[in-house]
């Protein structure tokens, strides 16, 4: 399985989802979120493949995402807009952000990246 695990090296949730990726033997290939975001084409694609809300890729717990008053900005915004903004800082991106051939993961829930992994 080719796996992408996009992470931001000081958050204590993408260090433990590492750890626990190392730990079962699961191979991956690290990318930094901050310095790496993902494109706005990427993150069309991901969203698409994962079937999940737009609003889950959000880091709504993030500080960027509090200082913007995204909460009360998203409902109002388009697809489109929420892409392109989501887009342009990797902080603004729920890590950890798991991209594989057949699936796509928001944060870190191990009862869920055990049943797509193992």
């Amino acid at each position: 399985m080719n796996m992408t695990v996009l992470c931001y090296k000081k958050c204590s949730t993408c260090q433990k989802a590492l750890k626990w990726l190392d730990a079962n033997g699961i191979q991956y290939q690290e990318r930094p979120i901050k310095e790496e975001h993902p494109s706005e084409a990427e993150l069309k694609a991901w969203y698409e493949k994962s079937g999940l809300p737009l609003k889950k890729f959000f880091n709504t717990s993030g500080n960027l995402y509090k200082e913007m008053a995204l909460k009360d900005k998203l409902p109002q915004m388009s697809e489109e807009e929420q892409l392109a903004l989501l887009a342009t800082d990797g902080m603004l991106v729920k890590r950890p952000l798991v991209v594989a051939d057949d699936f796509v993961l928001t944060g870190f829930k191990e009862g869920e990246w055990k049943e797509k992994m193992m």
